[in-house]
């Protein structure tokens, strides 16, 4: 290969397109920041800190990728763009030096029932097409083996219309590899009737006790009342054979309710496609509980839940038949690919073994393929995102991960290390949010948002290297070096939480008692177990005290931009009922969601235009001038302040006063309190929960659930999100409640936790089946004496011991 050879001569001075090396921003005022204005290397890989709600979220995702992406779409042609979705500019003056921007967030994948780790990346396609060209006896094309894909089959007649007309008969086929039974879910459903209806009553006396189907709704209770099939005025367990018949099952049929043109279909498969098609842990909590009272789940008899039908269970290669690869762990599977030595597909092959490795280095070889997606921890699910990104081509893009070392234990924290400097060292730009000192160590450049949180941060506090920040006097730089300490007393135990023979998922029978009354850390290795003993094997109930169990998981907030902290935690009940009270109206005047809203913006507080192809806009209504609210509702008042007034303030404020005087409001100022304990005061109680951070939302749904009549608390991982200088507020508050009596699990891959826990329990040694064993029980100082373990031998490093 012939290479151009350079000639000798003077050094050129430096190229101008050498000099936009830096992103800079210019007065950017996205949510809380505060004319923020600073110059970002290219690059480097660059590390934003600061105490949850500072405003490093606002800046990196909705100011700069925000931007860089809007500026993509508007590449594309307007047809294009119609498909796309539109993004408004942010709120910034200048914004120069931007590259396309890749995010990798912590969003949960799709929740859709047939969306497993092998759809969600490249995996499973390549397997399909592996198998279609090696697997014997040979089924057909690769869509043989999707569990997405339907079998087909038609015949009739066609009309060819070329030259004379003609018709001629024709059929057609489709293998799939959809298992027939249970429509590629690998579980069916039955179906309790007596929690859908009270057959005693008719239709018109309301025998529906599904949630939302009321009377008056023609999509629902109407359609079966005007149908002409039923008599609605029966009693449904005086139905004919045949009325049942097209009451539960019946096959979809255009019927004319009230002039308007309808479709009628039986009750069970109506229940089926509303609810059954959508993932359980997607669902609100209402219809999730009725979903969980009237369904049971089980295992499909037919597939015995690989979702595939039978032609594709049966081709296999070697004695390894696509669900068998599925199923495998992925590491396992990556060794058996790399057995396989067959030149017509030796590319596919390459592509498959470099996939699979991706999983391994990226510290997930402990996943199957076949896992639901929706089942995926947030840190999980975006590392899978970053595995396509691993091999990539691309160079000198921007790519922006927000906290990528959640749910990673210590051990695995090295490696996400590496993976970023790889990134960064093909010419890539790597902007990170994150609050692990790990991470922020091996940082070229690093900016440190504050000081507070929410009004009282949004500022850039510092800017320069780890060490300036070491030496700083801000926040983080204060808290960087912060170790905790192993306690020197442990609290007693009160009595012991007794689980036996445990094998969900990758558990081996473990055994194993939690102590109760004091606080519990259970830690190990992502993928060891943890999460399976806690939340798969825990009773509902305390054997002992018969105690309720409480359980505040990862699963998101759900909640519109109409939803705030005062709506979510139960907060506007009684301040609405306290403003009816004083003023001697109704309560419903004084929600923005109902008859108080205001009539031009429909209680939004915002006028939203979409002008088609271009970015919409959003401008504050003029009306209500961003109150949400009716002119006239804003003349009643409580204590001096309108409605708009105390939706306005913030979490402490509002307990002040909600405490004492003219408003004193018992109900409300407890909810208040609680918010203040989580760290939250700082919050305003009617900010758009879609405004908050991951941290701020974990937090808030820990208020929520801290109003639970539980004995024992269970949480999963609390410092998600979490500042350096917010742990230590966290670990005060799991005091109090263990002060107070309950008995609190968590858990936790943070140190500090583990150090100031009173018993920890050691799941491993590693991962998927490298794991699922009991490897420590005692005290943190038993456990870094020790040092047997992974965890132990973390710990013990970070105590100094």
């Amino acid at each position: 290969m012939s290479r151009a050879t350079r000639t000798g001569g003077p050094a050129r001075a430096p190229h101008s397109a050498d000099s936009h090396d830096v992103i800079r921003v210019h007065g950017a005022r996205e949510n809380n920041l505060k004319d923020v204005s600073i110059e970002i290397p290219k690059r480097r890989l660059t590390v934003f800190t600061g105490v949850s709600g500072s405003g490093k979220s606002s800046l990196v995702f909705d100011t700069i990728a925000a931007e860089s992406q809007r500026l993509i779409n508007e590449t594309y042609s307007a047809f294009v763009q119609g498909f796309m979705p539109t993004l408004a500019r942010p709120e910034v003056d200048v914004l120069e030096g931007l590259t396309t921007a890749i995010i990798v967030d912590q969003q949960r994948m799709g929740a859709d029932p047939r969306s497993t780790v092998g759809t969600a990346t490249d995996a499973n396609a390549m397997l399909r097409i592996l198998f279609s060209r090696l697997g014997e006896p040979h089924i057909g094309p690769p869509s043989a083996y999707a569990f997405n894909v339907p079998s087909v089959r038609a015949s009739g007649a066609i009309t060819v219309e070329r030259g004379a007309k003609k018709t001629v008969k024709a059929t057609f086929n489709r293998t799939g590899g959809m298992c027939p039974h249970c429509e590629g879910r690998g579980a069916v459903s039955d179906i309790d009737l007596t929690q859908l209806y009270d057959d005693s009553k008719s239709i018109a006396e309301g025998a529906f006790t599904i949630p939302g189907w009321k009377s008056d709704n023609v999509w629902t209770v109407g359609i079966y009342a005007e149908s002409g099939f039923l008599d609605p005025h029966k009693p449904i367990a005086k139905y004919t054979k045949r009325e049942m018949q097209d009451f539960l099952y019946r096959e979809p049929t255009k019927v004319k309710v009230n002039g308007v043109n309808l479709t009628y279909e039986g009750l069970i498969p109506k229940i089926q496609k509303s609810f059954l098609s959508k993932d359980k842990e997607a669902m609100q909590p209402h219809i999730r509980a009725f979903v969980e009272r009237a369904v049971t789940f089980t295992t499909c008899p037919e597939c015995d839940g690989t979702r595939l039908a039978e032609g594709a269970r049966s081709s296999k290669i070697g004695r390894i038949s696509i669900a068998d690869a599925c199923a495998m762990q992925i590491s396992d599977l990556a060794t058996w690919v790399r057995g396989l030595e067959e030149p017509s597909v030796a590319p596919l092959l390459r592509a498959l073994r470099h996939t699979l490795d991706s999983f391994v280095e990226i510290g997930l070889g402990y996943l199957a393929l076949d896992r639901p997606a929706g089942t995926l921890s947030g840190g999980e699910a975006q590392r899978v995102k970053m595995i396509r990104h691993l091999g990539s081509s691309l160079t000198d893009v921007t790519y922006v991960f927000d906290e990528p070392t959640t749910g990673l234990h210590p051990h695995d924290i090295q490696r996400m290390n590496d993976l970023l400097l790889r990134l960064r060292d093909k010419g890539n730009t790597v902007l990170v949010v994150e609050h692990k000192p790990e991470l922020i160590g091996i940082a070229d450049h690093v900016v440190d948002l504050g000081p507070g949180a929410g009004q009282a941060g949004g500022s850039v506090c510092f800017e320069g290297t780890v060490e300036g920040l070491r030496a700083g006097g801000t926040v983080t730089g204060r808290h960087f070096d912060d170790r905790a300490k192993v306690k020197e007393t442990v609290r007693t135990p009160t009595g012991a939480l007794e689980i036996r023979g445990a094998t969900a998922n990758n558990l081996r029978d473990v055994d194993v008692d939690i102590p109760l009354g004091v606080l519990t850390v259970v830690t190990g290795v992502a993928g060891s177990g943890k999460s399976s003993l806690v939340h798969g094997s825990l009773p509902g109930r305390s054997g002992a005290a018969g105690e309720g169990v409480v359980s505040i998981d990862q699963s998101p907030i759900k909640g519109s931009r109409r939803s705030n902290p005062a709506t979510y935690t139960g907060l506007l009940d009684p301040i609405r009922k306290a403003f009816a009270k004083v003023n001697g109206v109704k309560p419903a005047l004084f929600s923005a969601n109902s008859e108080g809203a205001c009539p031009t913006c429909n209680g939004a507080g915002v006028i939203y235009t979409d002008l088609g192809m271009m970015a919409g806009v959003s401008s504050t209504c003029e009306d209500c001038e961003g109150k949400r609210f009716d002119a006239s509702v804003l003349d009643y008042h409580l204590a001096g302040r309108d409605i708009s007034e105390v939706l306005a303030m913030s979490v402490t404020e509002a307990e002040e006063f909600f405490g004492a005087g003219e408003a004193h409001t018992p109900a409300a100022h407890r909810i208040l309190a609680r918010l203040v304990d989580v760290g939250l005061g700082y919050l305003s109680i009617g900010q758009p929960l879609t405004t908050l951070s991951g941290g701020e939302r974990q937090r808030l749904k820990l208020a929520t659930h801290m109003a639970d009549k539980g004995g024992i608390y269970v949480l999963d991982e609390p410092t998600t999100g979490l500042h350096l200088a917010d742990v230590e507020q966290l670990l005060g508050l799991l005091d109090r409640l263990v002060d107070a009596g309950k008995s609190v699990i968590v858990v936790e891959h943070h140190q500090a936790v583990m150090a100031h826990a009173d018993w920890i329990i050691d799941l491993g040694p590693g991962a998927g089946h490298d794991g699922g064993r009991v490897v420590f029980e005692g005290t943190p100082a038993d456990l870094v004496a020790a040092r047997s373990t992974l965890t132990g031998e973390h710990l013990a490093t970070y105590v100094g011991a």
